[in-house]
């Protein structure tokens, strides 16, 4: 029997982890996050689903692990004490930022603090030009004096960016010297090894972040490795990137900045696969969890990034609009919004006497009321309860028991009774706002960008995603949803389908009328023979490697760049005469209106991904998990709004959709529900996913 390859996805409620041999055999586990170590649940997951499933520690191949400790350090202001050292009139970058205001004309907002506290800056004299030319030399003895300084107040990381290194880094790199000389075995980053590229704060609040939480990252991954070992499992660990690509243990180590956003990347990545395999070119990916709701649109068969993104500033809602609210991170990453509307989010009144939803959650401790384990606020999945959406007896194949008359007493006790509403009515509207409160992450990521959402398909995961998805895909005017097998395990799903990915740019400010085609064409093969060095580091064939080229463009005078794909073809005249009308397509698609033929396009920085796949991986198929198939119980009582009320709703398994049936019908499986209301009809393809359709 061949080995299995795992995937493992932590989330802010569960746990979520999948098994899979090249055969096509699927072991699934769903186990509660352990918040004080999450290395915990993996281990005790893994050792669980050996005993249960026969499996020894040896069969396993390698690790896919999508992990949130990288963004919890941010979030929760635990990463590393870190000391910055820049160029003399640089100390404050951090605190004066971008000037960007995420909510215009509050009064009130105040700029989340300097993840380096001033009296940890320090500066040095030198002067480099943004053509990389030294106008002022760096001495030894000064690098060595700001290292000292940083070292006597205990610092546990430190982090370098000068002015214009990405132009020439001789000076960061001398300031390394001197870290190496002073403080040896200290960790340490240069902005021109995380970000060779142009501007200072972006360029400064990436390389902060990236040494702030290397300690963290290291330290989990180092003891995620030992408690492999413990239980002699001796797999390679790949982590997934922000950006959608895994990436070897070590390197992670070394450039945490890339895994900030792992946890909600593996689920895209799986709905791209989903896509291929159906032949859906667009495709809106939705994500709902226990704790938060996330959207991201794949369109003409790929899966679109965004070139930077803020952490720590509250939910991530995707416009260009609202942003400079968190930390900053230049990094590529999945476009992604974001709102705090998860099953375990917390149902509430405000002063006004108003409905809201969330975005505080009941996470895995206590959980919702209907868990019995000590929560007494009612929460989204007791409004399911209530509605007779949700088993209310147990889920997870009877693994999670549930306490019903729990979920009603509080609903009643907290917000059906003050408001003076009829139980049912009163969860019915909370399940409304939560829906509202959801499709604003959908706009955010299509119909605010100039894509039309009713023109793809809603594939929904997570363990709520398909129990709301008819709800959203119904306001939004979609009529085809797509449930993929094992929906509540699909992030960790999706980490199987990942390739290893490296991302790598450097700043190349040129007209693009105006350059020098074979300087550019310089440029480019220099990173992707990084791309190809790193990959060969990682043990791929380069056989089985490719290179993507992409250019950051803007009109001349702009602020911020599209990124744009290289023809495919030898970068001369005609090539970049493609490219800048490539990019006036993807700015009137973007921004609704392209410039005149009298406005020049600028090239700012050069991008190369490199991607390989391991021989064995992306085994494509249909999986089953016959460990997981439940009983499910006879039909029960759903209520569906107040013109429609309670109607007795059949309750089937994704295996009994034979034929296509008729909503009102409740699908439960081990993982998730899946609910269709009436006016819609289920079926299920050759590959196992449940196709919905809307409106008759």
């Amino acid at each position: 029997m061949t080995g299995f390859r795992v995937g493992v996805d932590i989330g802010g409620t569960f746990t979520d982890i999948v098994l899979i041999n090249a055969e096509g055999r699927l072991v699934t586990k769903k186990i509660s996050s352990s918040v004080s170590n999450y290395a915990t649940a993996i281990v005790d997951g893994l050792a669980e689903l050996f005993d249960s499933a026969g499996i020894a520690p040896d069969e396993i191949q390698e690790v896919m692990h999508g992990t949130t400790v990288a963004s919890n350090a941010i979030l929760e202001l635990k990463g590393a004490k870190v000391g910055l050292i820049g160029t003399d009139g640089f100390r404050d970058i951090l605190e004066i930022r971008n000037l960007r205001m995420p909510r215009l004309y509050d009064l009130e907002w105040v700029k989340p603090p300097p993840l380096v506290e001033r009296y940890l800056r320090v500066t040095v004299t030198e002067r480099i030009d943004a053509k990389g030319t030294v106008e002022q030399e760096l001495t030894r003895e000064d690098a060595e004096a700001a290292v000292s300084k940083l070292v006597d107040q205990g610092v546990e990381a430190i982090a370098v960016c000068l002015l214009n290194s990405y132009a020439n880094p001789v000076h960061e790199q001398l300031v390394a010297e001197a870290i190496a000389k002073k403080a040896p075995g200290l960790p340490s980053c240069i902005s021109f090894d995380i970000l060779p590229e142009i501007k200072e704060y972006e360029r400064t609040s990436t390389t902060v972040v990236n040494a702030y939480i290397l300690p963290i990252v290291s330290k989990y991954l180092q003891s995620l490795e030992e408690n492999f070992a413990a239980k002699d499992i001796t797999a390679p660990v790949l982590l997934m990137q922000s950006n959608g690509g895994l990436t070897p243990a070590a390197e992670a180590a070394l450039k945490p900045v890339n895994i900030v956003e792992s946890g909600p990347a593996g689920g895209v990545v799986g709905a791209h696969a989903v896509a291929q395999q159906t032949g859906h070119s667009d495709v809106v990916s939705f994500d709902m969890g226990g704790t938060t709701a996330k959207a991201s649109l794949i369109e003409n068969g790929a899966y679109t990034r965004s070139q930077e993104y803020s952490v720590g500033g509250g939910i991530m809602m995707g416009s260009r609009l609202l942003t400079g609210a968190g930390y900053l991170l230049k990094v590529p990453a999945i476009d992604l919004a974001e709102v705090g509307a998860g099953g375990g989010s917390i149902v509430w009144i405000d002063a006004g006497g108003a409905l809201r939803i969330g975005p505080e959650s009941a996470g895995a401790e206590p959980g919702p009321v209907c868990y019995d384990q000590g929560g007494d606020r009612p929460t989204v999945t007791d409004a399911n309860v209530i509605l007779g959406y949700l088993n209310p007896e147990h889920l997870c194949g009877g693994e999670v028991p549930l306490n019903a008359d729990k979920a009603r007493e509080a609903f009643e006790r907290v917000i059906a009774g003050p408001m003076g509403l009829d139980l049912a009515h009163a969860a019915y509207g909370a399940r409304q706002i939560a829906i509202s409160n959801m499709i604003r992450a959908i706009r955010a990521v299509s119909s605010e960008r100039g894509r039309d959402p009713r023109q793809a398909v809603m594939l929904p995961f997570g363990g709520n995603g398909a129990l709301f998805a008819a709800g959203m895909a119904d306001a939004l005017g979609m009529t085809r949803i797509v449930v993929p097998p094992q929906a509540g395990l699909f992030s960790a799903f999706g980490l199987l389908y990942a390739d290893v990915e490296h991302h790598y740019s450097r700043t190349v400010r040129t007209l693009l009328r105006e350059a020098d085609a074979g300087q550019l064409a310089a440029v480019f093969d220099e990173l992707e023979t990084q791309a190809r060095a790193q990959l060969a580091v990682d043990g791929l064939d380069l056989a089985e490697t490719t290179c993507e080229r992409s250019a950051n463009l803007h009109y001349k005078g702009q602020i911020y760049e599209l990124s744009v794909p290289l023809p495919d073809a030898p970068l001369d005249t005609e090539a970049l005469r493609k490219l800048e009308v490539a990019f006036g397509d993807e700015h009137e698609r973007t921004y609704g209106h392209r410039a005149g033929s009298d406005e020049p396009v600028e090239l700012v920085n050069a991008q190369v991904v490199g991607k390989g796949v391991p021989p064995g991986r992306r085994a494509h198929g249909t999986y089953s998990d016959a460990a997981r198939d439940i009983t499910v119980g006879a039909p029960r009582q759903a209520y569906f709004g107040p013109e429609i009320g309670w109607l007795e709703t059949p309750v089937r398994t994704r295996s009994a959709l034979t034929q296509a049936v008729e909503g009102p019908c409740i699908i439960e499986e081990y993982d998730s529900t899946c609910l269709v209301p009436p006016g819609a009809t289920a079926s299920l393809d050759s590959y196992g996913n449940i196709l919905i359709t809307l409106g008759g």
